[in-house]
C-alpha cells in the first residue's frame, strides 16, 4: 500500500450535492465518503467539495450536449441557487474547504479546480464520487493528462450501472490510479 503525503494530496468529494445524491447514492457510499472526509481533515489534507451548477437559463448548456440538456429543457433545477446542487449535509464542507463549480462532467473543465490545487502545491489527488461512470471516469483521464498521481475510493464511488461501476474499478482505473478502500486509503494518510 502507498503512503500519502497529507501536505500534496487533496480529497476530491466531486457531485455528492443533494440532487445527485437523491438519485443516485447510496447510504454505504455516503458513509464512506464521510469517513473519506474525516480522515483527510484528521491528517490536515486539503479538501476540494465539486459540484455541478448552472447559472438561470442555463447558458453554458448546449442542446446538443446528450448529458445537459434535459436538465436545461425542465428535468430538475440545477442551477447555482438550486437546493439539488447544495453539497450533501453528510458531507457539508467545512471552513477553509473550498466549493468548486463546474460546468461539466470532469471536474477540471468549466472550473478554477486546477487553480486551487496548485496554489495548495497538490500533486495527489483522492478521487470519490458519484457517478464512477461520469465525474470520476472524467476527472481521472483529466487529472491524469496533467501529470497527477492518483487514487481512486473505491467504496466511495457509486454508478446507476452496477457493471459499469465494476469494471471501471476493475478493469479501467488501475491502469492510471490507484484503486483502494476509504480504509487503506485513510491509513495511507493518517
Amino acid at each position: 500500500m502507498t503512503s500519502y503525503d497529507p501536505s500534496g494530496t487533496a480529497l476530491l468529494l466531486m457531485d455528492f450535492q443533494q440532487g445527485i445524491v437523491d438519485r443516485l447514492g447510496d447510504p454505504a457510499v455516503l458513509e464512506a465518503a464521510a469517513h473519506a472526509l474525516e480522515a483527510a481533515r484528521a491528517a490536515g489534507a486539503p479538501v476540494v467539495h465539486v459540484r455541478v451548477a448552472f447559472r438561470p437559463g442555463y447558458p453554458e448548456v448546449s442542446a446538443d450536449n446528450r448529458s445537459f440538456a434535459a436538465i436545461a429543457t425542465g428535468a430538475g433545477d440545477f442551477t447555482e441557487s438550486s437546493p439539488q446542487t447544495r453539497v450533501h449535509a453528510a458531507l457539508a464542507p467545512g471552513g477553509g474547504e473550498p466549493v468548486v463549480v463546474k460546468r461539466r462532467v470532469s471536474a477540471f473543465t468549466g472550473s478554477d479546480l486546477e487553480v486551487v490545487l496548485r496554489a495548495r502545491g497538490v500533486r495527489t489527488l483522492a478521487l470519490a464520487g458519484i457517478a464512477t461512470s461520469g465525474v470520476v471516469l472524467s476527472t481521472l483521464r483529466e487529472a491524469a493528462d496533467r501529470d497527477f498521481r492518483l487514487a481512486v475510493l473505491s467504496d466511495a464511488c457509486a454508478d446507476g450501472d452496477p457493471e459499469v461501476h465494476r469494471v471501471l474499478l476493475g478493469k479501467v482505473f488501475p491502469r492510471q490510479a490507484e484503486v483502494l478502500t476509504v480504509a487503506q486509503w485513510a491509513a495511507g494518510i493518517g
